[in-house]
Formats: C-alpha cells, structure tokens, sequence
C-alpha cells in the first residue's frame, strides 16, 4: 500500500500491514548481552563515576555535552563530553536504554520503555519538548527525512512515525524489533528484529516493507551507512560472535560478509567522518575497532571498563564515551 506524502501529515493513524510476524512460541528468545567477567586489565583512557546503571549515551557535537541514561532513580544526566562534570539531570518517567539525536545540537530522542513514551529534550537546557505516548515498550528512536521520528516498539512490533508530538502513522513489523537506523538520507529505515532474527527495510515515507533478510544467530544492534554503492548496514550478532555485513548491490540487501568477533558484540557506534566503526565485546571488556566500509576486518581492541554496554562518538575529536554499567562510571577513550 502506498500513501502520499501528504497522508502522513494529516491522518490521525494508519496502520500498514508489513511482513507476517513468526510464531513466538517457535522462536528461542531474544539475543542478551553477556554478562561481563571481572576485570583483568587496566581500561584504557578514564573512568568518571557518572551514575547507577548507564547504559544509553550519545555526544552532541555543537553543545560539547553527552547524555546518560541512569536508573536507581531513571534520569538523564547531561555531562560534559571533554571532563565528565556533570552538568544537569532530567528526571525520566521510566527506563531508558537508547539514546539519540535528532540533529546536532538537538534535541535528544529518548525512548522511555517502561513509560511507553517517547520524550524530546532541548540541548542544553534539559526542557522536555514533547512527550509522545507510542506502542508498547518503545526501544529505539531514530530521525528520518523531513522532520519526524521513527519509533520501534518492542513489545508491540511496530515501527511507528512521529511528527509534531503525535504517532501519525505505523507499521507491523518482524517479532521484537530493537536495533535501528537509516539509509537514503533518512528515507529508508532499517530495523533489526532480535526476536525473529531478521533484518528489513522500510519506505520511511509509505512504511512500505523494501527487503527482508536472516540477520545471524543473535542479533541485537544495527548501525549503516550511506555511500555511492547504495549503502552499507553492520549488524551485531551478539550471539554469533559476528558482525555481519550487509549490503545492496542492484538495490537487493544480502549478507555480504561474516566477521568473526568473539566476546559478545552488543554495542555499535559508527563514526562516520573518519570511516570508524566501533562495538563494545561484553564478555571480554572490549572494543573492537573495524574500518566503517564495505569490507571488514578487526583493526584493533581497546580495554574497556566493566560490562560496556554502549559506546558513543565525539564526532568532534573522534574520541569515545563508553558506559560501565557495573561501577556506574563513564570511560573516555582518546583512540
């Protein structure tokens, strides 16, 4: 089914049909991360103690300042990105695990999934901008072409459209869609379904399902790239060990390379500007750097501190805010 452009502005829902969902009760359940052992190594950079439980983080490039999302109470908590000096806190009406921007110098996406929420919040002042009720269990958020949000639920399977403070659209989805990003300049959406191991694509305009491919054993995360040969996604395996490439020669997506990546690759952060790609390995306390291209190799591995959920780019510096979730703490690594 396909919607004008203008369907989008003014309906108050629509539902789209996408792909059949699997049967649940069929599937093993969904990828987790390892639990991470105790340390062995000194981690790399510093450590700062930033609060209970981190485990979203993204930097802002304009405003020098990265979010955290904290629990025990949930909050966001603004830091600077170069000290760690804890600049403001924003309470949380629920658990956050995903955080981006919509643009640089913001605002913040904040998916609250315990709330069923999605929050915007203005850099640097902390100000919630709009407060979006979404489908169950809201995981990750992501900006698309001109001006909305995509949203994915995942406990309700839906990729859901946000755009002036209301869902204006949504679409069923494969089972428990988690990792999220896009392609084509925000036109097209790419969603990691960690419960039906899948990776597709979707029109962020009409919602229309383009392609659908097995995403591995485990998958978790999902991180792409734009670039003259139609693109590129890296998806983390998490249970596979893997991080695997996936590419559009023609327009079709398939799986175009396997990288062996022991350690449980949970986290993803694409540096884009100098063709960087960094994923946290949670049961070695690990950073594996890999070449942002369309083929992949491990360049390097930088200690971390304990069970590194998340990483996160100073686009500025290149350097890297990685989360302990543990010890509470925020590491920062200058590569």
């Amino acid at each position: 089914m396909s919607l004008p452009r203008s369907s989008l502005l003014t309906i108050p829902l629509v539902l789209l049909a996408g792909c059949g969902s699997a049967d649940p009760g069929r599937l093993p359940p969904a990828a987790e991360p390892p639990r991470s052992p105790v340390l062995t190594r000194a981690p790399a950079g510093r450590a700062t103690p930033v609060g209970e439980h981190p485990e979203g983080v993204v930097v802002d490039p304009r405003t020098g300042l990265a979010a955290v999302a904290l629990r025990d109470p949930d909050r966001l908590r603004l830091v600077d990105a170069g000290s760690g000096r804890v600049v403001r806190d924003v309470a949380l009406p629920g658990t956050v695990r995903h955080l981006t921007l919509a643009a640089p110098g913001g605002p913040l996406l904040v998916p609250v999934e315990t709330a069923n929420r999605l929050l915007e919040v203005a850099l640097p002042s902390g100000r919630v901008l709009a407060d979006v009720a979404t489908a169950a269990q809201p995981h990750a958020a992501v900006a698309i072409a001109g001006g909305a949000v995509a949203v994915v639920a995942e406990r309700g399977n839906l990729l859901q459209i946000v755009r002036a403070g209301r869902v204006r659209a949504r679409a069923r989805v494969a089972l428990q869609p988690g990792g999220l990003a896009t392609l084509d300049g925000g036109r097209t959406i790419a969603v990691v379904a960690v419960r039906e191991r899948r990776l597709e694509l979707y029109d962020a305009r009409t919602l229309r399902r383009t392609a659908s491919v097995p995403a591995g054993v485990g998958p978790t995360h999902v991180a792409c790239r734009d670039d003259d040969a139609g693109g590129v996604c890296w998806v983390a395996d998490t249970i596979g060990d893997a991080l695997l490439l996936f590419e559009r020669p023609g327009g079709h997506l398939e799986l175009s390379r396997r990288q062996y990546l022991p350690g449980g690759p949970y986290g993803i952060a694409l540096d884009d500007r100098r063709r960087r790609l960094w994923v946290t390995l949670q049961a070695r306390n690990q950073l594996a750097l890999l070449p942002a291209r369309h083929g992949t190799r491990l360049l390097r591995r930088i200690a971390t501190v304990r069970q590194p959920l998340t990483v996160a780019v100073d686009e500025r510096s290149g350097d890297l805010l990685v989360t302990g979730t543990t010890a509470g703490v925020l590491q920062h690594v200058r590569p």
